[in-house]
């Protein structure tokens, strides 16, 4: 049988992503003309084909493939939802999704686009919606967030079958509530946004948001 994002496949072969230590972003080995990258996490990167445009290809790092078949079932458990991506295909090494329009939330801050109150409404909403399945929201942060006609759509599901909270949603409300106004419709330079997301990540986890905020505070003082 074949299907509507099989063009793709030789396209993506010529590609391999590389898992780098640190939780540190894939890099990227090979090229294909008609394949865009648009997006890479710490397991994997996405790709958009520009002859299957309405497809999205997450490929994985070769020693993250596991992730692959625990990806795609959490997509089936939440079935057709706005808030997600739709999942159509798990091959060894990626899965084909729909492409999604839209910028991430991290981009929205680089560039000052207006990030509505709806959209961390929506986001609270999409994290009710997938206790219903069963499942454990994590991992949702500035990149895992698209903002799409004014709503959240959210990416990367792999995460909600660990258990726990990593806290990561609830800082990053927090913040919004208690500081966005502060940037909002202003562009925040990438160096200082992408330095505070490498200290968050290396923080001590049992520190408290009130502790981090502290932190940065101190830091943009003596700036």
């Amino acid at each position: 049988m074949v299907n509507d994002w099989d063009i793709a496949m030789n396209s993506l072969s010529k590609i391999t992503v590389i898992s780098n230590p640190n939780n540190e972003p894939v890099t990227i080995s090979g090229d294909a003309d008609d394949l865009k990258c648009t997006g890479v996490g710490t397991d994997a990167a996405v790709f958009q084909s520009l002859i299957a445009p309405t497809f999205a290809f997450k490929k994985y790092a070769e020693d993250k493939i596991a992730k692959v078949k625990v990806e795609a079932n959490v997509y089936r458990l939440l079935g057709d939802s706005p808030f997600f991506s739709t999942c159509f295909a798990a091959y060894d090494e990626y899965l084909v999704l729909s492409y999604e329009e839209g910028k991430t939330l991290f981009d929205c801050i680089l560039q000052g686009i207006h990030i509505p109150e709806q959209v961390i409404n929506d986001v609270e909403d999409a994290r009710e919606y997938v206790r219903t399945k069963g499942l454990n929201p994590r991992d949702i942060h500035l990149k895992n967030i698209l903002l799409q006609n004014g709503r959240a759509k959210i990416l990367d599901v792999s995460e909600y079958i660990l258990p726990g909270n990593d806290f990561r949603w609830e800082h990053l409300k927090k913040g919004y509530q208690q500081y966005y106004h502060l940037i909002d419709g202003n562009s925040v330079p990438f160096w200082l946004v992408e330095t505070i997301r490498k200290w968050y990540n290396q923080r001590n986890k049992s520190s408290s948001y009130e502790e981090f905020i502290k932190f940065i505070g101190n830091f943009l003082y003596k700036k």
